[in-house]
């Protein structure tokens, strides 16, 4: 009992004597310490510890998520009224038979569809050449009304055609610059797939500058903008769009193996797009620049064989004699590294540097030969090796069934020829019955030489008995077409 009240006693004492001591270490370190702000006193300040965050609040900051799907919904409202609905017709052309005289004509009629983009206030629309291809009657459906379009000019070596309507004050399209367009920036794809009217879908620019060997002509030119925005059948000729709203790109084609989208489609560059859609609206034609030099991508085989020691530019191939590459001095195994300053490090970026050009524009080229740079200013000329700009004289000839083209004199010179009529394009009718091919440059009927387009349909129409036309086809080879009427 002793022992246990002794144990008790220590223990209070011990107690009071730590306590004492606590306190006095304590008053020393707040002493030497006075910069803990957290807890300190003021008389601004309650007692007790206030965190800075509650005092001084930040401003609420909108996600993400919320600033990109507000962008999609203004670029939608912007983009979706300027995509209008194409539809096509064609005949069907089988020719004539025996059979024919006992089951009738075996003709029928092919109905497509596409999209297109108001150009313009006053009715130009821009489609895909693919799109209007061999069509007998193109119709423009906008806002539940049918317009009957006039065919203003078709380029097959972008892909790129250009209507007309008559209607005013249309809501046209915003074109941006492709050339501003960056991968991983946000687009959108408006169009008219499987028929579903004004469809709006979403993605990124997964690449630029993409050739994929689609266009067939003489000149093509491929630099197209990739996307993974779905693109199905009936997309082409829509709107590719940034989130401004701003036209970047005709959707043109998608990379599937099933005819439907798979994840890839590509668009032609809206820089492209305003060149030629301007080019023929004012000339009718399409006014292509030329180097006159033909290049391809280097890779490690042609990097080696030209004793290169990078990928950088484009390697000369073949060049044409007095025409602007070689009055700039390039020969063939120099590599080309800039155009007017802008790097090109792809054919397709070289082709779409000159696509943006007309014959009689100065350009300034940089090029390597020897490890040694050169830099040479040169006019760029027009497909038949001058500088003035190319106007074409076509004729629709419903009577026909085709539309025709008189050669120009330059034409005629380099194919070596007097006169000659082109045969551009069929839309059904006595010409696809006669089975002459689009391409066809008629130079005589019946050993009458061919002066114009005119000239031709009438002297056509007129005759009865054998006629014989002559001429050449695309590639330069003469034949005739004989027959009775």
């Amino acid at each position: 009992m002793k022992q246990t009240l002794k144990i008790v006693v220590i223990g209070f004492f011990s107690g009071i004597l730590g306590s004492y001591v606590h306190d006095r270490i304590a008053g020393e370190v707040r002493e030497d310490k006075p910069l803990v702000y957290a807890s300190r006193k003021t008389d601004s300040l309650p007692v007790a510890f206030t965190p800075v965050h509650i005092e001084t609040q930040s401003p609420k900051v909108e996600s993400i998520t919320n600033v990109v799907e507000r962008n999609f919904v203004e670029a939608s409202k912007i983009s979706a009224p300027t995509v209008v609905y194409i539809k096509t017709t064609s005949q069907n052309q089988y020719g004539y038979s025996w059979f024919d005289w006992f089951f009738g004509d075996r003709r029928g009629q092919s109905i497509s569809s596409g999209s297109g983009v108001i150009y313009t206030p006053d009715g130009y629309i821009i489609t895909n050449n693919h799109v209007i291809e061999k069509a007998d009657r193109i119709e423009v459906i906008y806002n539940k009304r049918t317009y009957v379009a006039e065919l203003i000019g078709a380029d097959p070596s972008t892909d790129i055609a250009v209507l007309k309507i008559d209607a005013k004050n249309l809501p046209a399209a915003v074109l941006g610059r492709s050339r501003d367009v960056q991968v991983g920036e946000w687009v959108i794809a408006v169009g008219n797939p499987f028929n579903l009217a004004s469809t709006v879908t979403a993605g990124i620019v997964s690449a630029k500058g993409r050739e994929i060997n689609i266009l067939k002509s003489d000149f093509p030119i491929e630099s197209f903008i990739q996307t993974d925005a779905a693109i199905n059948p009936g997309n082409s000729g829509g709107a590719l769009v940034n989130i401004k709203g701003e036209l970047v790109g005709i959707n043109t084609a998608i990379l599937s193996r099933t005819g439907s989208y798979t994840g890839y489609g590509f668009a032609v560059p809206v820089d492209i797009v305003r060149k030629v859609a301007d080019d023929m609206i004012n000339y009718g034609e399409v006014q292509k620049a030329f180097l006159g030099v033909d290049v391809v991508d280097i890779n490690a085989e042609i990097a080696e064989k030209i004793e290169v020691d990078d990928f950088a530019g484009v390697a000369v191939t073949a060049v044409q004699p007095n025409w602007a590459g070689d009055k700039a001095g390039i020969q063939k195994g120099d590599v080309i590294l800039k155009i007017n300053g802008n790097p090109v490090n792809a054919r397709s970026e070289f082709e779409e540097a000159l696509s943006y050009h007309s014959p009689g524009d100065k350009i300034t080229v940089t090029y390597k030969r020897d490890k040694k740079l050169y830099e040479r200013q040169t006019t760029l000329t027009n497909r038949f090796g001058s500088t003035s700009l190319v106007k074409r004289d076509i004729y629709l000839s419903e009577r026909l069934g085709a539309t025709l083209e008189t050669l120009s004199d330059e034409e005629k010179d380099m194919l070596g020829i007097k006169s000659g009529v082109r045969v551009s394009q069929i839309r059904g009718g006595l010409i696809g019955r006669l089975g002459i091919q689009e391409g066809f440059i008629i130079t005589h009927i019946n050993k009458n030489p061919v002066i114009d387009a005119r000239q031709f349909e009438n002297n056509l129409l007129n005759i009865r008995g054998r006629v014989v036309i002559e001429g050449m086809n695309s590639r330069g080879m003469k034949g005739y077409y004989s027959f009775y009427f």
